[in-house]
């Protein structure tokens, strides 16, 4: 009698067991599984997702579930959110800021250094380019908005780009950054640039750029004090010259009308002349004498030398 656990007996009994089909069963309903799973995928409002089949880009969907070839397309899902970097400064993992020195410091239109920091924000906006057209776009981004920042910067004075000028740089900037990007097509775009501090690089021209902002306030209040004292000077001039003009007018006046006078008593006078031109001429005569004998003082002589007479005066 053979024995019923002896090892040729076992394997026969193992064999005649339907293992194997259970096996293939289960390997069919892993692969159905992962069939299934794999056909299906779906893209969040954040997201748009490049679908390639053998190397080339069969479309791009946005927010939904889609249906993909399981095996043959694949699916790369792309953040289309904004995102923020700093430039001229880093920000670390805790949020805090770092500064960057190297990056940080431009040089203005008057050929003075400033520490000056912008804050980036930028996203997507071309899904196959982000993904296909460069190794690192955000690297790219970068370089693109440091080379416009000191683009820009170097046509504001250091004054300029530390006051008034803020928001026009910013505008420059970005205007300039665009114009890059859609030259260099890596599909990103900027949100918004801002600017978040502008000072002297070191102390010792921080300390040059107060007494320089001293001396400016200084010159402004002996402007405005000039400026003061002018206001206050002008009416009085205004009015002085006025007065003078006035008085020139009636001086002109009173000379015009002496003499126009002097011309009707000259032209009434030769009408005398017309008439009696000897007693015309003796009358002129003794008056021009009496005019001009009061003021001289009259000697009488004999025509030698010796004897003088003074004649006074009757009065």
């Amino acid at each position: 009698m053979s024995n019923p656990f002896d090892k040729k007996n076992v394997d026969s009994a193992i064999n005649k067991l339907p293992i194997g089909k259970y096996v293939t069963i289960f390997f069919v309903v892993v692969l159905l599984f992962l069939i299934v799973t794999g056909s299906f995928y779906n893209v969040s409002e954040q997201e748009n997702a490049v679908v390639t089949m053998f190397g080339k880009v069969v479309r791009t969907d946005t927010a939904g579930l889609y249906f993909k070839i399981p095996f043959v397309q694949r699916v790369k899902k792309v953040d289309i959110t904004t995102h923020g970097t700093g430039v001229g400064y880093t920000i670390s993992t805790e949020g805090q800021n770092i500064a960057d020195p190297g990056n940080g410091i431009m040089i203005t239109s008057d050929l003075n250094l400033l520490d000056i920091d912008f804050y980036l924000e930028y996203r997507v906006s071309d899904p196959v380019a982000y993904l296909y057209n460069s190794n690192n776009p955000e690297e790219i981004l970068k370089n693109i908005a440091l080379s416009s920042v000191r683009s820009v910067v170097a046509d504001y004075t250091v004054d300029e780009a530390m006051t008034t000028a803020k928001g026009q740089i910013q505008a420059d900037v970005k205007e300039d950054m665009l114009r890059e990007l859609t030259e260099h097509n890596i599909g990103l775009t900027v949100v918004n640039i801002t600017v978040q501090d502008s000072e002297p690089p070191t102390d010792a021209i921080k300390q040059a750029f107060k007494a320089v902002e001293t001396a400016k306030q200084g010159a402004d209040t002996a402007r405005n004090n000039a400026l003061a004292y002018q206001n206050e000077q002008i009416p009085s001039a205004e009015a002085n010259a006025d007065k003078i003009v006035q008085n020139a007018e009636a001086q002109k006046a009173a000379r015009i009308a002496e003499a126009e006078g002097q011309v009707v008593r000259f032209n009434e006078m030769y009408e005398q002349y017309k008439l009696y031109p000897y007693i015309t001429q003796r009358r002129m005569f003794y008056e021009t004498m009496e005019e001009v004998l009061p003021g001289m003082k009259v000697i009488i002589t004999d025509g030698s030398t010796q004897t003088m007479l003074p004649l006074d005066s009757f009065n």
